[in-house]
């Protein structure tokens, strides 16, 4: 593997930086976390992604130190932090609302917990200087909180948390009162920052675009249990479950019965339709499988390509247009939505396609993803 390839959870010599060992917790009668077990590594910007209520906040919160796990151990550098109060770990918490103080200046907001931690005067300064310049909010040292925008004050909120060198920052939710535009360039310079301090981010995010952009690693959880966790890339391309497939971006789900045929199989799918084939990344039994395929894997043209296998016929039953490209809601004779995306390289008034016309949607037969089940 090439050297600038960052991917120590693939190296059995590195030790893990954090270690949930068959980890629990309850609340009454509901389990938030079920039985989780899990590595993070040094220097990661690791990703903690589902939907409401499946475990994860409560995973962040148990790192911080805010929750006990009912059952199992979670290890930082080697060591259990169970009986560690929150204060005494080298963890920090970059809260959703930021939890700035009103009263203090920005400069004094980042210097708050150096100064709790006894350091000496003239090192807090160049400290907070630092760490100004880190997040580029120098020439609003003097300000109170109230008088920047949300954008700078989660910059504030990002630099009091590093301010103390933590070995690890955990960040709930932290981009989600930005606006998309803000949100978006923010995630550059959040990743852009944690490559400089070396620190390891640990992010909880509903969002799977802010997920996919700046982790190296994303854990999809579902119901306080890891689902799939690997690399962005994996994840979209080669996701290990429906669930999976359909919680990170569009997708078509499409069931079937599958007949193995060698490396591919063919998948009856509905009565009157061409068998879809698939090629599996592993060897599928007979019997019934999900085909995953991202719209933009298919492709929508007036006439049957003569060169693919998978060609499907159908209407067009709707059409959103997202400015550089548009995604086109197919629907087959047995009623089924197929999504095609197409790149926008004319103008709109020129497109090829439009409302009821009737077309082909199609793709290569390594294209899609066959599951099991």
């Amino acid at each position: 593997m090439p050297e600038h390839v960052f991917s120590p959870w693939t190296d059995p010599s590195q030790k893990p930086l954090i270690q949930f060992r068959n980890v629990t917790k309850k609340f009454g009668d509901f389990t938030a976390v079920d039985d989780l077990s899990i590595d993070i590594f040094e220097k990661e910007f690791f990703a903690l992604l589902g939907p409401s209520g499946c475990g994860k906040t409560t995973m962040m919160r148990m790192l911080a130190g805010f929750e006990t796990p009912t059952s199992g151990t979670i290890m930082l550098d080697g060591k259990d932090i169970s009986p560690v109060p929150p204060n005494k770990r080298s963890v920090n918490m970059m809260f959703q609302s930021y939890a700035l103080f009103p009263h203090l200046s920005v400069a004094d907001n980042i210097a708050f917990g150096l100064k709790r931690s006894k350091m000496p005067k003239d090192q807090i300064e160049a400290r907070v200087q630092e760490m100004l310049h880190l997040v580029q909010i120098e020439k609003f040292a003097k300000r109170k909180p109230e008088q920047i925008s949300g954008g700078q004050r989660q910059r504030v909120a990002l630099a009091r948390a590093l301010a103390k060198a933590p070995k690890l920052l955990l960040l709930d939710e932290p981009l989600s009162a930005l606006d998309k535009k803000l949100r978006q360039d923010t995630q550059f310079e959040l990743m852009d920052i944690q490559e400089k301090t070396g620190t390891t981010f640990v992010i909880v995010t509903h969002d799977q675009e802010e997920a996919m952009t700046v982790a190296s690693r994303v854990a999809v959880m579902n119901y306080g249990k890891l689902v799939q966790v690997d690399t962005p890339d994996q994840i979209y391309e080669a996701p290990n479950s429906a669930y999976v497939a359909d919680f990170i971006g569009d997708v078509n789900i499409i069931e079937g019965q599958a007949r193995a045929n060698g490396a591919t199989v063919s998948i009856a799918w509905a009565e009157g339709q061409p068998e879809i084939i698939g090629t599996p990344s592993k060897p599928v039994r007979d019997g019934k499988v999900s085909f995953i395929i991202r719209p933009e894997k298919v492709a929508i043209s007036s006439d049957k390509p003569a060169d693919r296998q998978n060609a499907i016929k159908g209407t067009i039953l709707d059409i959103a247009y997202l400015g550089n490209l548009s995604t086109y809601h197919v629907q087959t004779a047995d009623g089924t939505i197929i999504k095609a995306q197409a790149a926008n390289s004319r103008r709109r008034s020129s497109r090829p396609f439009t409302w009821e016309d009737q077309v082909w949607v199609s793709w290569t037969d390594t294209a899609g993803v066959v599951l099991e089940g």
